[in-house]
C-alpha cells in the first residue's frame, strides 16, 4: 500500500481527527454499555447494527466434522450475505431504506445457489482454494471461499459473518470417524453411552436456505429478511409439517427500533435425533475457532482476553425444550495447551477449552459434596480466596452444573472425570455453570429463573472477569495460559430427550467489547506512512493521536518503511502521563466549547511549533521514543 500523506499532511490530518472526534463515540464509545469507560469492539459487527445481512452456517456431525455429506445437499457449509441497495444509496444506521421521492431498492447476494451448493470434489470457481475429496478438508476450505465472498472491508481488520452452528449428537461407536482425544484409533471401547439409531446416524441435515429479500415495514421503510431451515431426518417432507421429525429454524429480521438483527431460532429433537444443538456463534475471523481445528471465519476480528473484555446481549426465550436442555445464555470457547502455551494445530497436545453459563432452571448441579468428582478442584472467590471442593461449609456446589478435565492431562487431582473424549477433534475441558450469587456480581443470573421464559432480558456480562475466576487444568509448574476466547455464542443443547422437544428463543444486540486496557504498540506492520484513512481512524480511536504532535516521535515514525523498534516500555519523566492526558483534555476543551484548534497546534513542525505555549514546549521537550510500545490504561 503506497502512502496517501506526507509527514506533515498526516499529522495535521490526525489532529483534525482529533478534534472531531475526541468527544464523540469514536474515541469514547459505551456501545450501549452502563459503564462509562472506554470499550474497543472485539467485532465487526457491534450491536449486529450492519445495515446488509452476513450470515453463515455450518453444520457438525459429533466430533465437529462433516463425516458424509447428506444427498443433493453439498457440502453443509453455506452462507446468505445480501446488500440492500436504495437508488444506489446504502441503507441507513437501523438497517431501513426510507422510500419516497421515486426510490426503488434492489437487493444484491455476494453468495449465489452455485456458491452454496458446492459438495466434495467440485472445482471452486476462483484459484486460490483447492478442492479436496475428503469431506472434512472439503467443508474447510469452502468456508474460506464463502468467507472471502462476504468479506467486509469497512475497518482495519476485515470480518466475513456471524455463524450459524448445528450439530448432531449422535455417535456410531461401530464406526471410527471420531478420533479419541485426538488420537485416531481403529475401533470405539468405551462404557460411555450415546444416541445412535443404527448405521448412518451420524448424517448430516437436509438444509433449505430462504435468501434474504426485501421486506416492506409499513408504507415508509425496507428492510432484508431470510433465513435456513431443515431436518436431520432424510426422508421426511417438512413441507407437508414436521410431524414427528427433527427440525431447525433460524430466521433472520430488522428490529427497525434498535437496529438490530433478530435472530430467531427453533429446535426440535425427534426418536432418531434426541440430542441437538443449535447456537448463534461470534467466531474470530481467521485462525482456530472454538471446537474447530481448522482455520475458520467469522465476526471476531479482535480476540477478546480475560479478564478484559465484557458482552451484551438480548435474549427473549420462548420453549424451553424440555428438562435437559441445557440452554447457554453464554459459551465461550478457547483453545490452549496442558503447559499453557497456544494451541498450534497438533490435536494430540491442543485442548479445547469451554464454559458456559445454563440458565434453564430444571437443570440442577451435579457438583454436590457427595459427587466431588463432577466439581472443579477448587473455586476462586470475587476476592480472589481460593475454596477447595472438599471445603463443604465454603464450596458454592450449587454454582457449578458440572466441570470434566482433558483426556490428555497427566497430573490430575482424585477424584476426576475426563470430558467426553469424541465429541471434538482433540481433548476438552468444560466447566458448565450454573445461576448463582458467586456469578451475579458480574452481570450473571442470580438465581435459577432469573432470563428464562417470560422474563426477556438484556443482558451486560462481565465475561473477562468471570472467566478469569474459573479452574482450568494446566501441568504444575507451567505459566498460567492466556485466556484469549476465539468463539463465544448463545443457543442451546437438548441433550438426550426422551421424546420430541422444541425449543424457541430469539438473540439481538450481540455486543462484545474489550475493555480497561488498550494496547499502543507500532511496529514494521503498522508504519503510519503506509496507513489509509480507515487505518488511521483506528489508530485515533486507540488514542495514539496526541504523542504524533510530538517532533522527536514524528521524526521516527515516520522514517518510510523503516521498522520501529520500541525500548522498554517506560515512562521518560514521570510526569509524562499528566501532561499527556493534559493534551487530550485541553482537545476535548476546544471541541466542547466548538472552538478551532489554537495555531500553534495546527501545523507542527512548521511556525506553530516554535510557540511559548507552555503545554507544547514541555511535551515537546521529551523523548517520547517509549510510547511507540506501552500499555495505557484510562
Amino acid at each position: 500500500m503506497g502512502s496517501l500523506f506526507t509527514s506533515s499532511q498526516l499529522v495535521v490530518y490526525v489532529l483534525v481527527l482529533q478534534t472531531l472526534f475526541a468527544s464523540s463515540s469514536l474515541l469514547k464509545t459505551n456501545y450501549g454499555f452502563s459503564s462509562n469507560s472506554d470499550y474497543i469492539s472485539a467485532i465487526g459487527d457491534p450491536g449486529m447494527k450492519n445495515p446488509n445481512v452476513r450470515v453463515g452456517f455450518e453444520a457438525w456431525n459429533f466430533c465437529n466434522e462433516v463425516g458424509f455429506e447428506a444427498p443433493q445437499m453439498g457440502s453443509p457449509r453455506l452462507a446468505d450475505c445480501a446488500d440492500l441497495y436504495c437508488n444506489n444509496i446504502l441503507t441507513d444506521s437501523l438497517g431501513g431504506a426510507p422510500l419516497g421521492n421515486g426510490r426503488k431498492c434492489e437487493v444484491r447476494h455476494k453468495v449465489n445457489e452455485s456458491d452454496n451448493s458446492l459438495g466434495t470434489g467440485d472445482k471452486f470457481p476462483v484459484t486460490d482454494f483447492e478442492s479436496f475429496t475428503d469431506p472434512d478438508l472439503f467443508a474447510v476450505e469452502k468456508e474460506l471461499y464463502l468467507g472471502s465472498l462476504c468479506e467486509v472491508h469497512e475497518s482495519t481488520k476485515p470480518w466475513q459473518f456471524w455463524m450459524i452452528m448445528l450439530k448432531n449428537g449422535n455417535f456410531d461407536k461401530n464406526t471410527t470417524l471420531c478420533p479419541e482425544n485426538g488420537r485416531k484409533v481403529s475401533k470405539i471401547v468405551t462404557g460411555r453411552n450415546f444416541p445412535c439409531f443404527g448405521e448412518g446416524c451420524m448424517n448430516q441435515p437436509l438444509v433449505y436456505h430462504n435468501y434474504s429479500r426485501l421486506v416492506y415495514l409499513g408504507d415508509q421503510m425496507v428492510s432484508l429478511m431470510g433465513g435456513f431451515n431443515g431436518t436431520y431426518d432424510l426422508d421426511a417432507n417438512i413441507s407437508k409439517g414436521i410431524g414427528k421429525n427433527s427440525f431447525f429454524s433460524v430466521s433472520w429480521q430488522k428490529n427497525l427500533s434498535t437496529g438490530s438483527w433478530i435472530f430467531s431460532n427453533t429446535l426440535t429433537t425427534s426418536a432418531k435425533y434426541p440430542w441437538l444443538m443449535l447456537y448463534l456463534r461470534s467466531d474470530a475471523t481467521k485462525g482456530f475457532n472454538g471446537g474447530y481445528h481448522y482455520n475458520g471465519s467469522g465476526v471476531m476480528n479482535k480476540l477478546p482476553e480475560s479478564p478484559n473484555f465484557k458482552v451484551k446481549l438480548t435474549l427473549d426465550v420462548k420453549r424451553e425444550g424440555g428438562s435437559n436442555s441445557q440452554f447457554y445464555l453464554l459459551d465461550i470457547g478457547s483453545c490452549w495447551k496442558n503447559n499453557g502455551k497456544p494451541c498450534d494445530g497438533d490435536v494430540l497436545t491442543d485442548v479445547t477449552r469451554y464454559s458456559e453459563m445454563i440458565i434453564n432452571p430444571a437443570t440442577t448441579s451435579w457438583c454436590r459434596p457427595d459427587n466431588l468428582v463432577s466439581c472443579p478442584p477448587y473455586h476462586v472467590s470475587p476476592t480472589g480466596e481460593i475454596i477447595y471442593r472438599n471445603e463443604t461449609s465454603r464450596f458454592p456446589y450449587s454454582a457449578y452444573h458440572l466441570y470434566c478435565c482433558p483426556g490428555n492431562a497427566e497430573y490430575l487431582e482424585k477424584p476426576y472425570d475426563i470430558c467426553d473424549p469424541y465429541s471434538n477433534p482433540q481433548a476438552q475441558e468444560l466447566v458448565q455453570i450454573l445461576p448463582h450469587p458467586e456469578w451475579a456480581v458480574h452481570g450473571y443470573p442470580e438465581k435459577k429463573g432469573d432470563g428464562w421464559i417470560g422474563d426477556p432480558r438484556t443482558w451486560e456480562l462481565d465475561v473477562g472477569a468471570l472467566s478469569n475466576r474459573l479452574y482450568f487444568y494446566q501441568d504444575p509448574g507451567t505459566p498460567r495460559a492466556r485466556r484469549v476466547w476465539s468463539s463465544i455464542n448463545v443457543g442451546t443443547e437438548i441433550y438426550v430427550s426422551r421424546a420430541g422437544e422444541t425449543a424457541e428463543w430469539s438473540v439481538s444486540c450481540v455486543t462484545i467489547m474489550s475493555t480497561a486496557e488498550v494496547v499502543v504498540n507500532l511496529g514494521s506492520d503498522a508504519d503510519p506512512t503506509n496507513m489509509n484513512v480507515e487505518e488511521l481512524t483506528q489508530l485515533v480511536a486507540q488514542r495514539f493521536a496526541p504523542y504524533l504532535l510530538v517532533e522527536s516521535v514524528k521524526e521516527q515514525i515516520f522514517a518510510p518503511r523503516s521498522p520501529l523498534k520500541p525500548p522498554r516500555p517506560t515512562w521518560p519523566d514521570p510526569d509524562l502521563p499528566r501532561l499527556a492526558i493534559r493534551l487530550i483534555s485541553t482537545i476535548n476543551s476546544w471541541v466542547s466549547a466548538s472552538l478551532p484548534p489554537p495555531t500553534r497546534f495546527a501545523t507542527p513542525g512548521g511556525s506553530g511549533s516554535g510557540s511559548s505555549s507552555s503545554l507544547w514546549m514541555n511535551m515537546s521537550s521529551y523523548n517520547l521514543t517509549a510510547l511507540t510500545s506501552y500499555r495505557f490504561l484510562y
